[in-house]
């Protein structure tokens, strides 16, 4: 049965958040407060993204915020993110998945450790991400996701998400749509 959360109100505040910047060489060259970072002229920066799995071997895709800046409304992978400066990166992912879904995760692992993309939503707000990709499995089959992040979410086939990068690639996040093919390259 899919879930979906209500408003706004009460989610945490990206108010402290900060991004690490990064320069061409994908090195950190600084800070900066999330909320600025976003515009029309994204500096490069360091982000992830996480595909979460059940014992069943279920993937859980979302489906951003209706009032989400950039992307709203869009179906993607389970969650991104981006670490603090000087947050371990699984730390990270372990923040992140609580605070967005209300879940924890388990057996964390890289696989696409240099993927990177670039990407302009409708609205004008680009993406600019150095955004290595995870897989993690977890045991809370009920999501309580954050309203802010997450208007709904469902336990997919990962063949049949995967259909959706290959068919109608539009219909999803860019970065889940470059994700999904490089992730199934992997797995022949």
């Amino acid at each position: 049965m899919p879930g979906t959360t209500g408003s706004a109100e009460g989610a945490d505040s990206p108010a402290r958040e900060r991004v690490v910047l990064l320069d061409s060489g994908n090195r950190p060259t600084g800070t900066a407060d999330k909320r600025l970072v976003h515009g029309p002229h994204t500096p490069l920066h360091l982000a992830f993204s996480c595909y979460v799995f059940d014992a069943g071997g279920r993937l859980l895709v979302t489906r951003r915020a209706l009032d989400k800046a950039a992307w709203p409304g869009v179906w993607t992978n389970s969650f991104c993110g981006h670490p603090g400066p000087d947050e371990p990166m699984e730390q990270a992912l372990r923040r992140r998945a609580r605070q967005e879904l209300g879940i924890g995760i388990e057996s964390v692992a890289v696989l696409l450790p240099e993927f990177a993309y670039r990407a302009t939503d409708a609205s004008g707000i680009v993406e600019n991400e150095f955004c290595p990709v995870y897989r993690a499995t977890t045991r809370d089959v009920n999501p309580q996701p954050a309203p802010a992040e997450v208007a709904e979410w469902q336990w997919v086939d990962w063949e049949d998400f995967a259909a959706v990068a290959r068919r109608a690639p539009w219909a999803i996040s860019p970065w889940a749509a470059r994700q999904i093919p490089m992730l199934d390259a992997d797995q022949d």
